[in-house]
């Protein structure tokens, strides 16, 4: 496994964790015609980001891990493709 201790300490987590706290603020401000179904989504897909890397360093297993990490760069694809239809 890796030389973390926990998965505080991987940066993409960090980074994941930072781009979850600018996602809220942004879709609270954003005008939507009562669509709250789309803007949990956008909310839910940043979270999978670090829930995934999260998940997969927990279960201590390089191979999970690295799907895990396949996982996230999954919900990274899908935040994006959902941003594109503000």
């Amino acid at each position: 496994m890796s030389t973390f201790k926990n998965f505080e300490e991987i940066i993409a987590w960090q980074k994941a964790r930072e781009l979850c706290k600018k996602v809220k603020p942004v879709i609270d401000s954003m005008k939507y015609s009562g669509d709250h179904r789309f803007k949990e989504q956008l909310i839910s897909s940043a979270g999978s980001i670090m829930d995934n890397i999260a998940e997969g360093f927990e279960r201590q297993g390089n191979k999970e891990f690295v799907q895990f990490l396949y996982l996230a760069k999954g919900s990274c694809g899908e935040l994006r493709s959902q941003v594109y239809r503000f």
